[in-house]
């Protein structure tokens, strides 16, 4: 673990490698497992206010799940997270043929709404926990993605380039070039 302004960074971020890998997982991480994706207050905002422009892109049973439950609920832990149809599939999940995507990513691939999808989703296999004076960015690993870390390793793609995008969309582009000065020195 290392500290970045006020972030305490697990240095497997730095260490192992990670690509998705659709063909092989199918999106399995949004239809597995028994909550929903994780949401910060202001996602929990945007997503009441997106709704009707992502609605036609969900599902029926997504649809349903969130007339009924909302855009978003609380979790047992007490934190908030998407809504899942029967408590499984993300309320949002799409489907190519057998391959789960996001119906938020898809709205706004299109142009239809300029927010890409809940920030736990763009991140991960990283999950940030925030604390009162620093967030903790660490490492999630999960047998559904062991053919991403296989890809990964095959293309020498460490997790923190794999999700560079996101990690600068959540803590800045100079948050970014300073890890990845720590990534270089650890090198050495």
């Amino acid at each position: 673990m290392f500290q970045l302004n006020k972030t305490i960074v697990s240095e497997e971020i730095l260490e192992k490698e990670f690509v998705c890998n659709l063909s092989a997982c199918k999106g399995a991480c949004c239809v597995d497992g028994d909550a929903g994706a994780p949401l910060n207050d202001d996602e929990t905002k945007i997503l009441e206010t997106i709704f009707p422009k992502v609605k036609p892109f969900l599902r029926p049973e997504g649809i349903k799940a969130i007339e009924e439950q909302g855009t978003f609920v609380t979790g047992e832990d007490g934190e908030f997270e998407t809504t899942l149809i029967e408590g499984r599939d993300c309320a949002y999940v799409i489907f190519d043929k057998e391959t789960a995507l996001c119906g938020i990513e898809q709205a706004y691939n299109q142009g239809i709404i300029d927010w890409k999808k809940p920030i736990s989703c763009h991140l991960y296999p990283i999950r940030v926990k925030e604390y009162s004076d620093f967030s903790a960015v660490n490492y999630h690993k999960w047998h559904i993605c062991d053919d991403a870390c296989s890809l990964g390793k095959e293309l020498e793609v460490p997790i923190y380039k794999f999700v560079k995008e996101a990690l600068i969309r959540k803590f800045g582009k100079q948050w970014y070039e300073e890890l990845e000065k720590v990534a270089t020195d650890l090198k050495k």
